[in-house]
């Protein structure tokens, strides 16, 4: 064995500068342990992922640097250990190797921590500035190359160090390799959305192929507010034959001390580990959604959460979420029927709370529908019933419900999903009030395939098939008006979600929709719908971005637009 070399995939929280320090600090002498010898964090692990304008306070840098320092002075005594932590930097201190800065500002950095002391710095030269990602607000380019010696029993391996978006581009790694690297170490904050595990595999497979190294993907694992990370870290074998082989993969979602073992051959270090196997595409999104509501509700001290279960697909497939991500005694389902619930939506949302062991109550909101139509009488005279009284409906139930979180301290989480936040399908102060929205970023289609994926699968223990079929089966609606459909003002959704796929998350024009063969009416329709709700979703919940591209972070279009196309 020449090096063992260790991944720190785990959850670290933003801010929280003493938990991360301490976390890193614990994981190091556990892997000290296992016999590593040199221990990889995440990208900006210290400070967590993303810090956003924290970034931008001189004290917040300042205290990430005493953090860094903690950590080398706690590991002293470890000589045998070598430690690359992410962290923020400011430009005009350390000693940093550079030509391009002009200014003081800050690093996306590593520090290479040995016997208590900074052997090595590096800072992040491909600053990505697209989707989630702002890092051209708060960073300075790096320029430098870094390669740093770690000595075994069996001699010395040269590792040279990369963040993140360095490794999607050819020169970083090149030069790096130029440098005298025979492994090439990144470490990442890459947030989640499906299929991007794959996509980074299949990424970091080139590179190799490009530079013959082989590489170790060290990968950050947790929600922060709208974004997941899913770890699965790797490591990839340089090519053997022209082929680039997956040497370890280390599984998905869950924190992971991931050890890879190298070995010193005639052709060079080949590398060895576990090997997660490949996950479904559902398991993934389902994960996803599960760890956001967890870290959403951990980090920032709710209680537990608080779900209006309407009978309907959405707030079951909510209610299946939450109770896997906090357990059934963390989560409360409330009912509130109106003069137009159906008998079967009382059935089934009293069937799901059985089969998922949760507190589930009903208040009828028939007195406050009826009381506030009492008040408007002498304005509506004359006027027919429309989604004026449609909207007070669903704004009674956000106020009962924001009433019990109040009351509680449990934090609401919204059923709400993509098609309805895209075509304004949905109440402002109504279905959107609440803490949290939970599948803001899944469309209706997927909404039922999940589903169907969870009612096949019990990932979490917390009871088989908790949705049910009724609810999958029969028609949606949102029952404020009698024999009300979503079909009687939408597109079917195969329809309208297809039409928000290419023009939302793809970029498509409305001419490209149409001769990709859908109805000229349709898709005028949704994207006017799309357009003009804009000012819905200024005021909606953060929610889990699961594709790559949300209406959260990655979606900044202006309220007031005339554009067309």
């Amino acid at each position: 064995m020449s090096l063992r070399l260790g991944v720190a995939q785990y959850n670290f929280v933003v801010g929280d500068l003493a938990g991360n320090a301490q976390k890193i600090i614990t994981t190091a002498r556990q892997a000290c342990t296992q016999g590593v010898h040199l221990l990889l964090t995440p990208e900006l692990a210290i400070c967590g992922y993303a810090a956003e304008d924290l970034l931008l306070r001189p004290s917040f840098i300042a205290a990430c640097d005493e953090a860094v320092q903690t950590v080398a002075r706690e590991l002293a005594d470890l000589p045998q250990l070598t430690v690359v932590v992410g962290h923020p930097a400011a430009t005009d201190r350390g000693g940093w190797r550079t030509r391009s800065v002009m200014r003081p500002g800050r690093y996306n950095a590593a520090s290479v921590l040995r016997e208590g002391q900074v052997i090595a710095r590096y800072a992040k030269r491909e600053l990505p500035n697209y989707q989630v990602f702002d890092e051209r607000r708060y960073f300075e380019p790096g320029d430098s190359t870094c390669v740093f010696d770690v000595e075994t029993d069996a001699g010395m391996t040269r590792v040279g160090l990369l963040i993140c978006e360095d490794a999607w581009f050819d020169t970083p790694a090149r030069e790096t390799r130029a440098a005298g690297a025979e492994l090439l170490a990144v470490i990442n904050a890459s947030p989640f959305h499906a299929g991007k595990g794959g996509e980074r595999e299949l990424m970091m497979t080139e590179r190799v192929r490009d530079c013959g190294l082989p590489l170790v993907y060290a990968h950050l694992v947790g929600g922060q507010d709208e974004v997941v990370f899913e770890g699965h870290s790797f490591a990839l074998q340089a090519p053997v034959d022209g082929e680039v082989v997956l040497a370890a993969r280390a599984p998905s979602f869950v924190e992971d001390l991931f050890v890879v073992e190298t070995r010193r051959t005639a052709e060079g270090l080949r590398l060895s580990g576990p090997v997660a196997p490949e996950r479904d595409r559902d398991a993934d999104l389902w994960d996803a959604l599960v760890l956001g509501v967890r870290d959403y509700v951990g980090k920032n001290g709710f209680p537990g959460a608080i779900i209006g279960l309407s009978g309907g697909i959405d707030s079951a497939l909510v209610l299946a979420i939450a109770v896997d991500a906090l357990g059934s005694d963390k989560v409360r389902a409330v009912m509130m029927p109106s003069p137009y619930t159906a008998d079967i939506s009382w059935i089934d949302a009293r069937d799901m709370a059985t089969r998922l062991g949760v507190r589930y109550d009903e208040i009828s909101i028939v007195p406050e529908f009826e009381a506030f139509k009492a008040s408007l009488a002498s304005e509506f005279a004359g006027l027919p019933e429309d989604t004026t009284e449609e909207n007070i409906q669903a704004r009674i139930r956000g106020t009962l419900l924001m009433a019990l979180s109040n009351k509680s301290g449990r934090i609401v989480l919204t059923t709400g999903n993509k098609s309805e936040m895209a075509t304004g399908y949905c109440t402002l102060y109504g279905d959107m009030a609440g803490g949290f929205a939970v599948i803001k970023d899944v469309l209706k289609t997927t909404v039922f395939r999940l589903a169907r994926w969870r009612n096949a699968h019990d990932p979490y223990g917390t009871g088989a098939s908790p949705i049910p079929e009724r609810i999958i089966t029969r028609p949606p609606s949102a029952e404020l008006r009698p024999d009300q459909t979503d079909q009687d003002s939408l597109p079917p959704y195969e329809v309208l979600d297809a039409i928000v796929e290419r023009y939302m998350e793809n970029d498509d024009s409305v001419e490209t929709i149409v001769a990709a063969g859908y109805a000229r009416a349709d898709v005028e329709r949704v994207t006017r719908l799309l357009r003009l709700n804009e000012y819905k979703r200024r005021q909606a919940p953060v929610g889990i971005r699961v594709t790559h591209r949300g209406f959260g972070k990655d979606w900044r279009y202006p309220i007031t637009n005339k554009f067309r196309a």
